[in-house]
């Protein structure tokens, strides 16, 4: 039995062939982002655009893929590059290892993309991304607030004017209103944020991961339809 056999069972060749020619671009490799890209190639999508200006710190090993000691100090989009082609080693996998925001978004090729994933934290990033799907007419994604939560059956698939509790959430309708965008979809949390000290949202293992796995589902699931 082949690698993908018992996913082209489930889905179907036909559905499996549009899967492997598309190419998807993600924003953020991080404790959502590094699960997105584990799913997506592993259910066949073979081309890749990760951007990520991070490397691994010690403080990402409870929470990412990619994230163990012997990786610290390491660029994140280098190692999920590595990752995806020892799992497919005939994927194409372009690795951009910058900081994504409004005012360098011209440095960034959309072009021939036919999904984007934005898993970023900075809210003018996730604006600014969504803003050029948008305008570019590419299916787009976004992970809402993932941290200081830890029940990952509160994960939600929604519209983000459809959305409650998740203070990200709120901003991002306040700043799509403002750009006129109608509609972007989201996975979020219903879950309310825990009440805990510090500037520095905290996390987990399995709410990131969850949101991120989801997410993948959520673009093949849109890849097939």
């Amino acid at each position: 039995m082949s690698q993908f056999d018992r996913f082209i069972s489930l889905i179907g060749e036909d559905n499996f062939k549009k899967i492997t020619t598309k190419k998807v671009m993600i924003f953020g490799i991080g404790g959502v982002g590094g699960y997105v890209a584990e799913a997506l190639v592993r259910s066949g999508v073979g081309n890749f655009i990760l951007i990520d200006s991070d490397v691994v710190e010690e403080s990402n090993i409870n929470r990412q893929i990619i994230a163990t000691y012997d990786s610290i100090g390491k660029s994140k989009v280098e190692l999920m590059k590595e990752r995806i082609l020892t799992i497919n080693p005939h994927a194409i996998v372009e690795a951009i290892q910058k900081f994504y925001l409004p005012e360098n978004s011209e440095e960034f090729d959309f072009s021939n993309v036919d999904y984007i994933i934005d898993c970023v934290d900075t809210v003018s990033a996730k604006i600014s991304i969504v803003c050029k799907a948008k305008e570019l007419n590419i299916p787009v994604i976004s992970a809402m607030g993932a941290g200081n939560k830890m029940d990952p059956t509160k994960l939600e698939v929604s519209d983000i004017y459809k959305t409650s509790v998740d203070p990200l959430c709120k901003v991002m309708r306040r700043e799509l209103r403002k750009r006129n965008i109608d509609s972007l979809k989201v996975v979020y949390s219903k879950e309310e944020p825990l009440n805990v000290t510090g500037s520095t949202p905290n996390s987990n293992a399995f709410v990131p991961s969850s949101m991120g796995l989801i997410i993948a589902s959520e673009v093949i699931k849109e890849i097939i339809r």
